[in-house]
């Protein structure tokens, strides 16, 4: 059956974009490592289709072979849910040659691209005809728009754009039965039903194959300002965040929040990034305000919400970046946090969201429980203040041995700070999903009649479970 599957899968794309095993000198770990090296599958066959028709073939040989299939884009993805299992019978269909940018709609705002458009061409694009695509993320360079929308992906400008979901007006999508749903409306008002196209973002493949997107563009703004603040603590950064939405309003693009520990390890391991303010204060902010109407007026913003912050005790000291160069900087050293943990070994990192008011609470409760649960821990805590998302991730201690740390802890770690996270009324995944790294966790955190819903949207769009099976839910 195997083989006259892969024979269905040639016919369909191509000898030359069908790679197994069996074909000398190939080399499938691109597709079968997951990005952060926590499990690495074997495939039947990497399956790489170069536009909608061929999608829905694949789909249709796999369906009446009884194959599964797993969808991926980039392989960027942070839980595992993207990567082949090791039973060596999943093909992975990978989106990667379907990159074109098909229709740019300048008096809609809109642009129409295929899945496998990695998100910063998508950005330069966008940028070249006057626009801006504002979903920015550390891995835009290899990353997809259709695993972005798969994932529901946020990022750094969440606070203002939204997240993946809410910068997609359509979906062309290849169902489980192998047909193409053709619903690439550019419309902001389509009162005719059942909102499709929501099943399909954040769904991770389970429920179909995204194959392109409409999607929002925005003018660009006239000027985009970045400050460095230091703050004393958590709840002085939620009061400087209030004071930003009140003096800057819609302009306020960007509030990230970064722990001290966190920020050492940047200076520790890339001293040449010359990280600010750090070692003087628990907690720097990194803010962004774009201004429709000049950088003078954007700056004279900035300075006043910087001002009134110093008044009222809640800045201790701050850096505006005087250059798009010097702007560039403070944001790469934000997106430097995750390389310079990895280099101080392995570690358990949590994507959660909790209530903007209730951010530093929990943070003062889970910290000192974890603190006396494991004696030496070392929380890299930093992440989206602005939309209530926090990587908040666990090390060991400073002489323990990280593998072994991860090995016997990660369990445990795991479910002190679920569980805290249920307390304070939060989520076990803000924006990375679920993958099979959180599945069998879900049901113990999401509510009991939700799961079931989805479930029968699952039996309902994929009766034979073959759409990236063990994701999301489990059997």
């Amino acid at each position: 059956m195997s083989a006259d599957l892969i024979a269905q899968l040639r016919a369909a794309v191509g000898d030359s974009h069908v790679l197994t095993h069996e074909d000398p000198g190939t080399d499938l770990g691109a597709w079968e490592n997951d990005w952060r090296k926590r499990a690495r599958g074997r495939a039947l066959a990497i399956v790489r289709p170069g536009n909608t028709p061929e999608v829905a073939a694949v789909v249709k040989a796999c369906a009446a072979a009884g194959a599964s299939i797993v969808p991926q884009g980039g392989n960027t993805g942070l839980v595992v849910g993207s990567v082949p299992d090791e039973s060596g019978t999943q093909v992975v269909l990978s989106l990667t040659r379907m990159q074109a940018v098909r229709a740019l709609d300048a008096a809609n705002l809109t642009v129409t691209v295929e899945a496998g458009c990695i998100l910063q061409n998508l950005q330069t694009a966008a940028d070249s005809a006057g626009f801006l695509f504002p979903l920015s993320l550390a891995a835009e360079g290899s990353c997809t728009i259709g695993g972005n929308l798969a994932t529901n992906a946020g990022g750094t400008q969440v606070l203002r754009y939204g997240n993946a979901r809410e910068l997609c007006l359509g979906l062309e999508v290849v169902t489980a039965q192998g047909e193409t749903w053709h619903g690439l409306t550019g419309l902001r008002k389509d009162n005719t039903g059942y909102d499709l196209r929501d099943l399909f973002i954040g769904s991770e493949g389970t429920l179909g194959i995204i194959t392109a997107a409409t999607l929002k563009l925005y003018p660009q703004p006239a000027a985009q300002l970045t400050a460095w603040a230091a703050v004393p603590s958590l709840e002085a950064a939620v009061s400087l965040l209030g004071l930003a939405h009140q003096r800057l309003s819609a302009g306020l693009t960007g509030f990230e929040v970064m722990g001290q520990f966190a920020l050492s390890l940047v200076n520790k391991h890339f001293p040449a990034l010359r990280v600010p303010l750090w070692a003087e204060t628990a907690w720097c902010v990194l803010l962004e305000n774009s201004d429709s109407e000049s950088e003078t007026h954007a700056r004279a913003q900035l300075e006043s919400l910087l001002e009134a912050a110093f008044e009222q005790g809640i800045v201790s000291d701050a850096v505006v970046a005087e250059s798009l160069a010097q702007a560039n900087g403070l944001w790469h050293i934000r997106e430097s946090i995750p390389l310079a943990q990895a280099e101080e070994g392995l570690n358990i990192k949590h994507d959660i969201s909790i209530p903007v008011s209730r951010i530093p609470a929990f943070c003062a409760e889970t910290d000192a429980l974890l603190q006396r649960e494991i004696p030496g821990v070392r929380l890299v805590n930093f992440g989206h203040l602005g939309d209530g998302n926090l990587h908040y991730n666990v090390q060991a201690p400073a002489e323990a041995d990280a593998r072994a740390f991860l090995q016997t802890e990660e369990e445990r770690v795991n479910t002190l700070v679920f569980d805290m996270v249920a307390r304070y009324d939060g989520s076990i995944s803000a924006e990375h999903g679920v993958g099979s790294l959180k599945a069998a966790k879900l049901p113990h955190y999401k509510d009991p009649v939700a799961l079931s819903l989805m479930r029968a949207v699952k039996l309902a769009l994929d009766p034979d479970n073959l759409m990236n099976p063990g994701r999301v839910l489990t059997p």
